[in-house]
């Protein structure tokens, strides 16, 4: 089992993915306890001082103005988890809520937040014990982060709230699922309720989360692209890289390359390489594929940097300066994550909108270079993939919705305090739901152009085809009478998101970038 490490500099990306998507045991750095421990001493002496700092001694938000007399404090931290934790709707899924958790720990780790390390260790022992709080998917506005979803996970901390159940999706009284583990509730001292939940923790999860996707389902895009282009007897002239040297955007140099090299090899373009008849230029979505995937792949490398700028950041407010300050900061406001989630969903939508354009080419006997119509050998009393086609085209116009942005939304709050928001979780989680979709439109394009090369015989695939034929044969057959589309669709998207199918190519070809 793979250990994480909280240091005094974070955590990293894989280490997010680690604890959100594995079992990684989480432990903290003695360095980071003593970090700690050195806030919080600040903290009890501003208590001890009697100093209206917000909140330690006042309320919060539009309350920031209202002195919170020194018996009433711990009550007050309390009181703003259990009416923070005011998400409804459908729960969060398991990664989303461990990634937050371990990104709330990091912070708390970072030594500026005023805790003890018994918050952030109580934390660590939920993550450890695998015990996932009931987070429901509407409640933040990236407003002073995400409040409601990070207060849903503190609520646990005190033995109240819910738990999410394995497997199943229930939920059970977080009483009950401490109690099994042998943990204890704690209870809250000043200021550490508000540490516990102010922050952009859930969204810049989401965000890390997605970037690792992207960037599998980039390459894949590169594979289905160059399936569909052998399949459609295209040419790989375009994707020569001299031509994209004189366009210097990186990601259009590599996704070329990619392209290039995945359509080496191959006895189905060799057949036309020099017939002089052959179509002088191939389509736009076939010729500019490395144009569109590698603008995409250039803004996830934009979104990648601001994910890492703030995974190295401290967004709690207020924070504790070394020299004993407590001062109140904006860095909770999601706005640079919700700039990039949107800019990743529209790259991402546009990456799945130019696939599902080679998808219809692939089934049009105007269009698709002598392959069967729909690809079935048996047009009129079989479909073949028209059905599936229509689906993806569904599935584009869905993403062209959710590439809409949610950052420009803002609504104010809190009686006027927090009168910008940023609405980057929302951001973020439709972004998740454009990549699960892009998986489905690389889904319909991988069994598409595996059907083209099978009508192709007996000329051969490139090794990239062979591998791909390989993989979809298992679960679709070869191309004949109708059958039951959604199981393979299902095993499709299987393949898209999995490593097997990228592997069994990069041990054909070398690796792809």
């Amino acid at each position: 089992m793979s250990v994480v490490t909280v240091t005094p500099t974070g955590v990293t990306p894989a280490d997010v993915v680690a604890v959100a998507r594995g079992s990684a045991t989480v432990v903290l750095d003695p360095a980071t306890i003593a970090a700690m421990e050195t806030s919080r001493a600040i903290v009890d002496r501003i208590e001890q001082d009697g100093r209206p700092v917000y909140g330690v001694s006042t309320g919060f938000g539009a309350l920031a103005n209202t002195f919170i007399a020194p018996e009433r404090r711990a009550e007050l931290q309390h009181a703003l988890i259990r009416s923070h934790a005011a998400g409804i709707g459908a729960p969060m899924p398991r990664e989303v809520v461990r990634a937050m958790m371990l990104l709330r720990v990091r912070s708390l780790a970072l030594g500026h937040s005023g805790v003890r390390p018994l918050v952030a260790q109580s934390l660590v022992d939920l993550l450890n014990h695998d015990i996932t709080p009931w987070v429901p998917e509407h409640g933040s506005l990236g407003a002073s982060g995400d409040l409601a979803p990070l207060a849903h996970c503190a609520l646990a901390l005190l033995g109240e709230g819910w738990i999410l159940g394995k497997g199943d999706g229930t939920r059970e009284d977080a009483s009950v699922a401490l109690h099994r583990a042998g943990l204890a509730p704690i209870e809250l001292a000043a200021k550490e309720g508000l540490a516990l939940i102010n922050g952009t923790d859930g969204m810049l999860g989401m965000l890390l989360l997605a970037i690792g996707d992207a960037e599998h389902l980039f390459a894949m895009a590169d594979v289905t692209a160059a399936l569909a282009i052998e399949a459609m007897l295209g040419t790989d002239r375009p994707f020569q890289p001299e031509l994209h040297a004189i366009r210097p955007h990186p990601g259009q140099a590599v996704s070329a390359a990619n392209i290039h090299r995945l359509l080496q090899s191959s006895g189905i373009m060799d057949s036309h390489r020099n017939d002089l008849a052959h179509a002088v230029q191939d389509a736009y979505s076939m010729r500019c594929a490395p144009q569109v995937a590698g603008a995409a792949r250039d803004t996830l490398g934009f979104v990648t940097s601001v994910a890492g700028r703030e995974l190295l950041s401290i967004v709690d407010n207020p924070v504790v300066l070394p020299d004993g300050r407590v001062e109140s900061t904006g860095n909770f406001h999601g706005a640079p994550l919700g700039f990039a989630a949107d800019f990743l969903a529209i790259a991402a939508a546009e990456v799945g909108a130019i696939s599902e354009r080679r998808v219809d080419r692939l089934l049009d006997i105007t269009r698709n270079r002598d392959l069967p119509a729909f690809l079935t050998p048996d047009a009129g009393v079989n479909s073949g993939l028209m059905i599936a086609q229509y689906t993806a085209a569904g599935i584009v116009a869905e993403n062209r919705r959710l590439a809409a942005p949610a950052s420009v939304d803002s609504l104010p709050t809190s009686g006027m305090q927090e009168d910008h928001v940023s609405m980057g979780w929302a951001a973020t989680r439709k972004l998740r739901t454009v990549l699960d979709n892009l998986t489905s439109l690389l889904a319909v394009e991988l069994l598409a152009g595996v059907r083209g090369l099978q009508l192709r015989a007996p000329l051969t695939p490139s090794p990239a085809g062979r591998a791909a034929v390989n993989a979809v044969a298992r679960f679709a057959g070869e191309p004949g009478p109708d059958i039951f589309l959604a199981p393979a669709l299902e095993a499709a998207r299987a393949v898209v998101s999995g490593p097997d199918l990228r592997t069994a190519i990069e041990s054909a070809i070398g690796p792809l970038a």
